[in-house]
């Protein structure tokens, strides 16, 4: 924007041309990072993912990854040809024009010279567009250029156009349009009167509507040398691809939505890029020994009025001489973007204090890979993608020992108002955590939290949830300590009965386990069960109560903290080991049997846990309180449920 003297990204141009400034696009000489080399093993190495499925498939679309061909087209009294990429080299029979980007370096050299000025004019209309916009406009604009390029296929001549809809950002900057086929090329034809060819046989007549198929043979494909007729997608992709690629004109190919990734950026507040542009147009790296480079104290911010950062205004710290070699120079002055320290943080925590290097090799080997990342899915085709890359090159340097960063992904789910709707200020639905931890202290908050349904799951909040795990925090507080605030004088070093150990290890086992699974909701249910068992327990084994503080310790730490000094703990809980279960005070040695005759409940009795069936279906049919419901009568079936029924019908 020359009025702001700045640079804008994309997703500003709209916002300050709605103010009246004039934007236009300019190429720009700017890092980039070359993601794109690694296009083919993100997708590979995804499959070794537990990440979910949602995510993975982002990634995936995002790098957009198509087999096609790559074709030349020669243009009429030129040597120069346009190359086209395309995913159905199969309907080259049917393109019928070329479309070139504005920006696309033929578009000048193969102008017509009374076409000229109109083209200049679209162009200059293009570069006040972004491309969000330019892909987003449905009535599709264009215009001559005037020059003829050669269908290899046809042999016809087929006019070359120029349309802002074509982005130099994929494939070549050009495509070869086969409007009966492909919804846009079809819209662009009938707006300016271009011919539409079938060659994929159609339902329909493809002058009213256009047709896409993989299914559908090829209809109008034969030129003498290959013939393409009756064959569907597959074959026929396969055989005009060889056709083309003996001609020497064409090739199978892969390409890619994904591109290079931008790491410039025009502002003073980035990490400065370390490379001087000396004076005889080479660019050399600062030594290590100069590093870290620091930005400049400046005094003010201004835009410098060009393409260039603030930075180019600091021409004391700008402008350098290189002690090695005497030449002159000038730092760089584009900045690196926030993703520079947000891709690989997480290196950094393994070592944080190390002055020498990120890491060392023996501790990322102990610590790497990440177990586990929770985040929101909102990350999902640029941080997380951009951290996968980063590890990649990382990894390619020999300085990490794992290829991915990340073994496991879950995404956290959103928080709605009580009304189930999206919290906004507009609708009045925003719930301030700062008031209700007020009312009813972090540790409410956050329990209620975990306890609103599973983590990945979107959940509407409720103030009369956070009340009622309020009032289980403050049973759980009773049941420790009494109204002068000092444990209960009931807490002793008694040994436990068997139910009362059984119900412990059962909550020892379940949190446990629900912590590993992020099933935090029915661990707190757990607890709830557990709390309402010993609250009222005229003596309270304090082996339990000290387990339970344990337990409760990582949903509500500071209740956690409280209860632990409480019970006479000096050391921080956090310090305290985890508590173990044993599987076989959890078993159970007995269960209790119903009896149903003619499905109505007649008898329970207790018996021992996988009785036999032929005994079992004894001793219930010789139950007093059965017997007089079938003596004299015929049984004709009994069904047992293990360890829960037995179901008698008699006649």
């Amino acid at each position: 924007c020359e009025a702001l003297g700045t640079v804008l990204a994309n997703e500003e141009v709209e916002e300050w041309t709605e103010k009246g400034y004039s934007v236009e696009r300019r190429p720009m000489r700017q890092w980039m990072m070359r993601i794109t080399a690694y296009a083919e093993r993100l997708l590979e190495d995804s499959k070794e993912l537990d990440w979910p499925a949602s995510t993975v498939e982002q990634q995936r679309n995002w790098i957009g990854r198509s087999e096609g061909a790559d074709i030349e087209f020669t243009v009429k009294g030129l040597s120069a040809s346009i190359r086209v990429f395309t995913t159905r080299p199969d309907t080259l029979f049917g393109a019928t024009y070329i479309v070139l980007a504005p920006e696309h370096p033929l578009v000048m050299e193969v102008v017509t010279v009374e076409n000229r000025t109109a083209v200049e004019k679209y162009r200059a209309g293009a570069r006040r567009k972004s491309e969000l916009e330019r892909g987003a406009e449905k009535d599709k604009s264009g215009v001559f250029t005037g020059a003829y390029a050669i269908n290899p296929a046809t042999r016809k001549e087929i006019p070359i156009w120029v349309a802002d809809y074509v982005l130099m950002g994929y494939g070549y900057g050009a495509i070869m349009a086969v409007p009966a086929h492909d919804e846009r090329d079809w819209a662009f034809a009938k707006k300016f009167q271009l011919p539409i060819v079938e060659v994929v046989k159609s339902p329909h007549d493809v002058n009213e509507q256009f047709y896409v198929s993989k299914e559908s043979p090829c209809v109008a494909s034969d030129n003498g040398e290959v013939s393409l007729n009756g064959l569907a997608y597959t074959e026929a992709f396969e055989k005009i691809v060889s056709w083309l690629q003996g001609r020497q004109i064409g090739r199978k190919t892969v390409n890619y939505k994904l591109r290079d990734w931008l790491f410039s950026r025009q502002r003073y507040w980035g990490e400065p890029i370390p490379i001087i542009h000396l004076e005889d147009g080479t660019l050399k790296p600062l030594a290590e020994s100069e590093l870290p480079l620091l930005l400049p104290e400046l005094k003010k911010f201004q835009p410098s009025g060009t393409t260039e950062s603030p930075l180019a205004l600091a021409t004391d710290w700008v402008n350098v001489v290189d002690s090695e070699t005497g030449l002159t120079g000038r730092r760089e002055t584009n900045t690196m973007p926030q993703w520079a320290g947000s891709c690989w943080y997480y290196l950094r925590y393994i070592d944080a204090h190390n002055a020498q290097e990120f890491c060392t090799r023996e501790k990322e080997r102990y610590w790497m890979p990440v177990d586990l990342y929770i985040g929101g899915a909102e990350h999902a085709v640029l941080h997380l993608m951009y951290s996968r890359f980063w590890h990649k090159v990382l990894y390619d340097l020999g300085y990490v020992s794992t290829k991915e960063p990340f073994t496991k992904l879950r995404h956290q789910g959103t928080i709605l108002g009580e009304d189930s709707r999206k919290m906004s200020k507009s609708r009045g639905n925003v719930v301030n955590p700062d008031d209700v931890v007020r009312e009813y202290g972090a540790d409410s908050v956050r329990l209620f939290e975990m306890f609103m349904g599973p983590l990945e799951e979107t959940k509407p909040w409720s103030t009369r949830g956070v009340e009622g795990v309020h009032r289980f925090l403050n049973r759980a507080w009773r049941m420790i300590v009494d109204e002068q605030g000092e444990p209960h004088s009931s807490i002793n070093d008694v040994p436990m009965t068997p139910d009362q150990e059984r119900i412990l290890h059962q909550t020892m086992k379940k949190v446990t386990e629900d912590i590993e699974t992020l099933n935090f909701n029915t661990a707190i249910s757990q607890m709830m069960i557990f709390v309402n068992e010993f609250l009222n327990l005229e003596v309270k084994p304090r082996a339990a109560m000290e387990t339970f503080v344990l337990l409760l310790s990582p949903f509500a730490p500071h209740v956690g903290e409280e209860l632990w000094s409480k019970l006479g703990r000096t050391q921080s809980i956090s310090h305290a080991r985890w508590p173990h279960y044993e599987e076989s005070k959890i078993r159970i040695d007995t269960v209790e049997m119903v009896v149903q005759v003619n499905g109505k409940v007649r008898a329970k009795f207790s018996v021992a846990l996988n009785i036999d069936d032929e005994l079992l279906k004894k001793m219930a049919l010789d139950h007093e309180a059965v017997k007089k419901y079938v003596d004299g009568k015929k049984v004709e079936k009994v069904v047992i449920v293990k360890n829960k029924l037995v179901s008698v019908v008699v006649r």
